[in-house]
């Protein structure tokens, strides 16, 4: 059975390219992603407040996935990259990637 799982994607711009970024991951990037990689929803968020431990990198790329019988969300994302455009506005010496899969039920707030 599939199981839940998010894949969070640090990232930040090459240096003076922050303009080029922001336009490449939100205007195509993220489709892009959502296509080849057969994943349901993706999200970008910016730090904009942290306690404890300094996060390394300004943007956070949330995107659901479901767990598929031997093969890894980040198998997928690496066997579909050519069929995504690449951008030099990405920094890809300070991205990183971790796959988190759920391990209870979704809990909802009551009304």
């Amino acid at each position: 059975m599939a199981k839940k799982q998010l894949v969070l994607v640090l990232t930040e711009p090459t240096e003076g390219e922050a303009e080029e970024f922001n336009r490449y991951y939100e205007d195509l990037h993220l489709d892009e992603v959502l296509q080849t990689t057969g994943w349901k929803t993706a999200q970008r968020y910016q730090l904009v407040e942290q306690a404890g431990q300094e996060c390394p990198l300004p943007y956070l790329a949330v995107y659901e996935a479901e767990s598929v019988e031997g093969k890894s969300a980040i198998a997928r994302m690496n066997e579909t990259r050519s069929q995504r455009q690449q951008s030099g506005a990405l920094n890809r010496r300070t991205a990183g990637a971790w796959i988190f899969e759920a391990i209870g039920p979704e809990h909802k707030k009551e009304r």
